[in-house]
């Protein structure tokens, strides 16, 4: 009963608009009073497992990514990449898909994947006659590349909080990301294959082509090392996390000083400022969270809601089917590095006791929260995609459902019910 209690007081104090933290930490007080917990403990358990040195990779990939944004990199990537299908109709969609997937490799975060990429895309995509709500909603989807293109943020957490490798669950999100890739482009090919308003560039001559297209390689070649140093060093076991991280840091300075020259005294600052930022509230998150999931783990809430689970159905693929619904609401509800710090502890057991390998569930959560960020009602990255492209929200909801139905669902079931993709590169690295 206290249990519940406390989760209706969470939901209560979410929907009024409390900080996520002290969302968290209201909840922990109803479950130390109701059941008569010694309070002293929470702090010192929290301080004890927040205190972790691969947490300090949070910081300084959101830095890195912060710097990345301003210092040009996003441009000199969507330059590239238009020359490949930039004059095919649709081809700028493609063309902004796999720019957030490669953006997403550097940066991490699904939120700069976003600003960046669809600041530079949707003015460009507007004037080539391709409809705002159209455009907008494929970049609020792909930018969600972020969370499953390594180096993710809340990888790196999901690891932490469930006690696996973080090599292992960036491994596990790539075949998954690069489906995603490939449905989102298709969709949008689809979508736009009747619409007669899209202009399409001039064709170059042979040898212009091929002039421009040196041009624009060797300016995006820094920006296509950074990954290559960031994952080869973390796969090729030279590198911690943690120690990628902050190459990535070192890495983007001079590259964005003096190669891009985007970055300079003001820009630098206000990246260190936002990092510092954001790192602070998911630091807090972490301790708050990590308190409420002791409790719940007290309370013995996993074993509970696996019974709850099996009193309705014994069947194995109906009960992921329905952790599924589950993570997918919470996603709708709460940004994804809430979501992710909320359900880690409380679902990992009772998929783990269905059977399901934890890298492998790190795919599916990471799937299952991208999806939820762009399910209406809440959608957070649909409103942001909205304020970034000037589309009215009602203009993006169709072509945000044919996403979902086409791109996202069946990306959803392949990486639920395949195990084998997600976990083929963890494999190989001897991890599963």
């Amino acid at each position: 009963m206290i249990v519940a209690i406390a989760v209706l007081v969470l939901i209560v104090v979410l929907l009024l608009g409390v900080p996520i933290p002290f969302a968290f930490f209201a909840s922990s007080l109803v479950i130390v009073v109701g059941g008569g917990y010694d309070y002293t403990f929470l702090l010192p358990y929290g301080f004890s497992k927040v205190s972790s040195l691969i947490l300090v990779a949070i910081p300084l990939f959101i830095l890195a990514g912060n710097l990345m944004e301003k210092s040009g990199v996003g441009e000199s990537l969507i330059n590239l990449v238009e020359m490949f299908v930039g004059r095919v109709k649709g081809g700028l969609g493609a063309v902004m898909v796999i720019s957030c997937a490669l953006f997403g490799a550097i940066s991490g975060s699904g939120f700069a994947t976003l600003s960046c990429i669809g600041t530079i895309m949707l003015p460009r995509m507007e004037k080539a006659g391709y409809p705002r709500g159209v455009s907008a909603a494929l970049v609020s989807s792909a930018s969600l590349l972020g969370l499953l293109i390594p180096p993710s943020l809340n990888m790196i957490i999901y690891a932490f909080i469930g006690g696996q490798s973080v090599l292992a669950c960036f491994l596990a999100t790539i075949v998954p990301g690069i489906i995603l890739v490939i449905l989102l482009s298709a969709t949008n090919f689809w979508m736009l294959r009747k619409n007669t308003e899209i202009r399409l560039t001039d064709k170059l001559p042979p040898k212009a082509y091929v002039k421009k297209l040196g041009n624009r390689t060797v300016r995006a070649i820094p920006a296509m090392i950074a990954p290559v140093i960031i994952l080869g060093g973390i796969y090729g076991g030279f590198l911690t996390p943690t120690e990628a991280a902050a190459v990535s840091v070192i890495y983007t300075i001079p590259v964005g000083i003096w190669f891009y020259k985007g970055l300079d005294g003001k820009t630098f600052k206000d990246s260190v400022v936002i990092a510092s930022t954001t790192a602070g509230v998911v630091m807090i998150m972490l301790l708050t969270v990590m308190m409420l999931s002791r409790l719940y783990i007290m309370e013995n809430v996993p074993q509970m809601i696996l019974e709850a689970m099996t009193a309705v159905t014994d069947n194995t693929i109906l009960l992921i089917l329905m952790v599924n619904l589950f993570l997918i609401i919470i996603g709708m509800l709460m940004d994804d590095t809430s979501a992710i710090l909320l359900t880690t502890p409380i679902i990992l057991p009772v998929v783990i006791a269905l059977g399901v390998d934890p890298v492998h569930f790190a795919a599916i959560l990471g799937v299952n929260l991208g999806l939820g960020c762009v399910t209406p009602p809440t959608a957070p990255f649909l409103y942001l995609g909205s304020r970034i492209g000037n589309a009215p929200i009602n203009e993006m909801m169709v072509p945000t459902m044919w996403l979902i139905l086409f791109a996202w669902i069946p990306t959803l079931a392949i990486t639920t019910f395949v195990p084998g993709l997600a976990l083929w590169l963890p494999g190989m690295f001897g991890f599963v």
